[in-house]
């Protein structure tokens, strides 16, 4: 058999992202008619939307227009293998965050591993125990639901993020600190994880502006006790708003704390030196060299050296990590 065929019952629903009724999709990826035909006759009695393929040339076009919420994958197929389906998919942003089951009749290590290194969420043994896999694909069908939901969450963030840079006349401060973000973080050799941290931070650490009025936030003029009070608020409306973001908690102290000093003269919380979030500090100084560099409309932008000397003149005065400044002005020199 090749091609689609689709049978669905409505006793599993899900909210796509604009609040219709769907029923979760699961594509069953398997050279053997009969061994496709057994397993969607296990799904079909939770209500599951099955579609069925032989592996053949057109399978990742397949994929990419159905966009099914977890695909049963054999690695025996004949056409192309399955371990090489399942990489591609992974690796294909269109595909990559579709969770894939891997099937086998061999429990093997090596095939395992196989699995692994291809990117695949799961491994099933055949023959196929009815419990087991309605267990194993309810838990990813889940996980892709929480995933798919975070994934909108962050979009909506980015786009308030991006409104709120566009109130400036300086609309690509995001784009310049995500690459200092990501350059700095390795040259400090911080993890994958951390770096990522960063730059999400670089998109979202003003965020809470967007509640500041524009007579305050646009004002040229010098800013009164009360509107410095009202603009200092802005970190914490900040970290309110991307509260959502569970899987990215490493963002909110970052987006809390980037105002703080190392003397504990900052805001909101006048944490003083170690105290401070190391990554708040790290952000912190790329921040600050961003503004300094960048033209605006009370100031020209001031050269790499001016800016390293204005954020070494604040550190003197306690308000920088030295050992951070120092490490961030070597890099600064070296690129």
């Amino acid at each position: 058999m090749s091609g689609f065929f689709s049978s669905a019952k409505v006793n599993s629903p899900r909210f796509n992202n604009i609040g219709i009724i769907t029923v979760p999709k699961i594509l069953i990826i398997d050279n053997c008619r009969l061994s496709r035909m057994t397993i969607a006759d296990l799904l079909s009695f939770d209500g599951y939307e099955i579609s069925e393929v032989n592996n053949n040339s057109t399978i990742f076009e397949h994929i990419i227009e159905q966009q099914p919420d977890i695909i049963l994958l054999d690695v025996m197929t004949k056409e192309i293998d399955g371990f090489e389906i399942c990489r591609r998919l992974k690796q294909n942003s269109d595909t990559g965050n579709i969770p894939i089951m891997l099937m086998s009749v061999t429990d093997s290590r090596e095939e395992r591993l196989k699995g692994i290194r291809a990117g695949g969420d799961d491994f099933l043994i055949k023959p196929i125990d009815r419990i087991e896999l309605l267990t194993r694909v309810k838990s990813l069908i889940e996980r892709k639901r929480l995933d798919d939901g975070l994934y909108q969450t962050e979009q909506v963030l980015f786009s308030i993020a991006k409104a709120v840079e566009s109130r400036s006349s300086d609309g690509g401060s995001s784009a310049r600190t995500t690459v200092l973000a990501r350059d700095f973080g390795t040259y400090l050799q911080l993890t994958p994880e951390e770096i990522d941290n960063l730059l999400f931070a670089a998109h979202l650490h003003d965020i809470g502006t967007i509640a500041i009025p524009d007579a305050v936030m646009l004002k040229k003029g010098k800013l009164t006790a009360k509107e410095k009070e009202l603009i200092s608020q802005h970190v914490l409306i900040g970290e309110k708003i991307c509260q959502p973001l569970r899987n990215r908690s490493g963002v909110l102290p970052i987006i809390r704390h980037h105002h703080e000093r190392w003397d504990g003269t900052g805001y909101p919380d006048g944490l003083a030196g170690d105290s401070i979030p190391y990554l708040a500090q790290v952000f912190q100084i790329i921040d600050i060299y961003d503004a300094l560099t960048s033209e605006r409309p009370h100031k020209q932008a001031y050269t790499p050296n001016e800016a390293l000397a204005i954020i070494t003149e604040e550190t003197q005065k306690g308000w920088r990590n030295p050992s951070l400044v120092a490490n961030f002005a070597a890099f600064i020199h070296e690129n």
